[in-house]
Formats: structure tokens, C-alpha cells, sequence
């Protein structure tokens, strides 16, 4: 028996989104059905809102609604100091912590020869041009530990270390193959505090 077509194309839909199998996109499918009109109204509006009004930082690459984001145009943190991440959803575990007082800059990926990602298709170009205009004494390579973060981490060090900018990994508090949003904040926090030259 074959699902009439608004199911079908809403399982396919769900099915899209990373982790989500045809079981769980069935089931996600009829409970959106059964929710109230006004609620899947909402949940539409919030996706397309999400979608329509947020888009990337001009300097850090963040997400963001206004441009430069909140963390940029904040002359109280420290401007010396920038940690380089992965993804945006790492700034987020990364300011969780409320320690750190430096700014960010969002790679939106790392170095994958597998996948054909190479240094042109993240953000580091910008990154360079950034380290070029402002005054920075250290850069915080906080890439996952993962073989594709490492390489990611290692390309980067040796493009800025001979401007004389000291470049610093996370301590591996992180455990290898692990990502830095699901850790906790003790565990950031202790990363952060342990980190080593490269």
C-alpha cells in the first residue's frame, strides 16, 4: 500500500534532514499531521524564517540576522584573540561555557580530499585577510579531533605562523572522533585552558 501523496512527499521531506531514516520520517510525518493547524502553520513560518533571515556573518562567517553578528560588533571582547571552528552550531557550545572572551571565525567545513573539499571551499581565505587587518597575537584552532579536523588544524598553522601570530590547538580533553557540540562546558573549559602551541 503506497501513502497518498502529501505523506509521501512529507516523509521524503523529513528523510532529507541528516540522521532521520524512513521509519523516523514516517512517524514524524503523522505526528505532523495530527498536530493543530496553527502549530504546523508556526513550525512552516519558523522554517522559512530560519531560512529567509539568517545568513552569514561578513567577518566571522557566523550565522547570523544582523551583519556583523553580535559577537563582532562586541568592543568589550577581546579582539587579539580568535578561535576557528568548524561550524557555526561550535560557537554556540563554545560561548556556553562563558568564559571565553575573544571573537570567531566559522570555517563551514574542513579539509576533506576524500570528499573534494580543499582550501578553497571553506572559509580560510577570509580568515587570512582578517589576520592581515587586525592586530591578532593568537589564533585558537578548535577543529573536531577527527583526521579531517587535524589536517584542517595542521593547513592552517603553517599558513599563519610565519606572520609571527601564535597558533594554538584545543587541548585534547576532546575525545578523538568527537564533536566539539556535544561536549559539556567542563570539558570545553578545560580544553580551552589546556591548549598547546602547534
Amino acid at each position: 500500500m503506497q501513502y497518498p501523496e502529501p505523506i509521501a512527499k512529507l516523509i521524503d521531506s523529513y528523510m532529507k534532514l541528516p540522521g532521520i531514516g524512513s521509519k523516523t520520517a514516517t512517524r514524524l510525518a503523522f505526528y505532523t499531521i495530527d498536530m493543530p493547524k496553527e502549530d504546523v502553520g508556526d513550525f512552516a513560518k519558523s522554517l522559512m524564517a530560519a531560512k529567509n533571515d539568517l545568513h552569514y556573518c561578513s567577518i566571522c562567517g557566523n550565522i547570523t540576522e544582523d551583519d556583523p553578528c553580535d559577537i563582532c560588533r562586541d568592543k568589550n571582547r577581546d579582539q587579539s584573540t580568535i578561535i576557528v571552528v568548524e561550524q557555526p552550531k561550535d560557537v554556540m557550545a563554545l560561548e556556553k561555557m562563558n568564559d571565553y572572551h575573544g571573537l570567531y571565525h566559522v570555517l563551514h567545513g574542513v579539509l576533506s580530499p576524500m570528499e573534494g573539499l580543499g582550501p578553497d571551499d571553506i572559509n580560510i581565505k577570509s580568515l587570512i585577510l582578517r589576520l592581515q587587518k587586525t592586530p591578532v597575537k593568537e589564533v585558537i584552532v578548535a577543529t573536531n579531533a577527527t583526521p579531517e579536523g587535524e589536517a584542517t588544524a595542521m593547513y592552517i598553522s603553517r599558513l599563519i605562523k610565519p606572520a609571527g601570530i601564535r597558533v594554538t590547538r584545543l587541548a585534547h580533553g576532546l575525545s578523538v572522533g568527537s564533536d566539539i557540540e556535544y561536549a559539556d562546558e567542563m570539558t570545553l573549559l578545560k580544553a580551552v585552558e589546556g591548549r598547546q602551541e602547534m
